[in-house]
């Protein structure tokens, strides 16, 4: 019985050191963001925090990414066990690789188009439009 489980702390110590993401994306936050003029994506205040790349297409759409990315591990882990049950080998591989998430707008004419999240993303209230430039206009 011990080795048992000295055998599931071995695996459990080997998947450790690896992180996973769970990808929670809510639609309404992605449709918040239909026909909000692009000022307001310019001023909010969390993708102001994210490096951007910018692209237009012949057609004249803006695509902007907010790539909010890093590094990170992934790692798996290999028990052999003999037909008494017993480990007799046990192993571990870990690869780094780029993570995070892509926020990506489509903009015409001044207009948001179109918000998707591509990759390990999270998105809440706090990714909505925060209407600032309406509060300083109203002043």
């Amino acid at each position: 019985m011990k080795i048992k489980t000295a055998n599931i702390l071995l695996a459990a110590f080997i998947i450790g050191g690896c992180t996973t993401t769970s990808i929670f994306v809510r639609q309404q936050d992605l449709d918040a963001w239909v026909n909000v003029p692009v000022e307001e994506l310019d001023t909010h205040s969390v993708f102001l925090t994210i490096p951007m790349t910018k692209t237009i297409t012949k057609d004249g759409i803006e695509i902007r990414n907010y790539a909010n990315t890093g590094r990170g591990n992934f790692c798996s882990a290999n028990l052999n066990q003999n037909s008494m049950g017993t480990n007799t080998s046990a192993s571990g591989t870990c690869v780094n690789r780029k993570v995070g998430c892509n926020n990506i707008f489509y903009i015409k004419d001044g207009v948001v188009l179109e918000y998707m999240a591509q990759g390990s993303c999270f998105t809440n209230k706090s990714l909505q439009p925060e209407y600032r430039l309406s509060k300083y206009r109203d002043k």
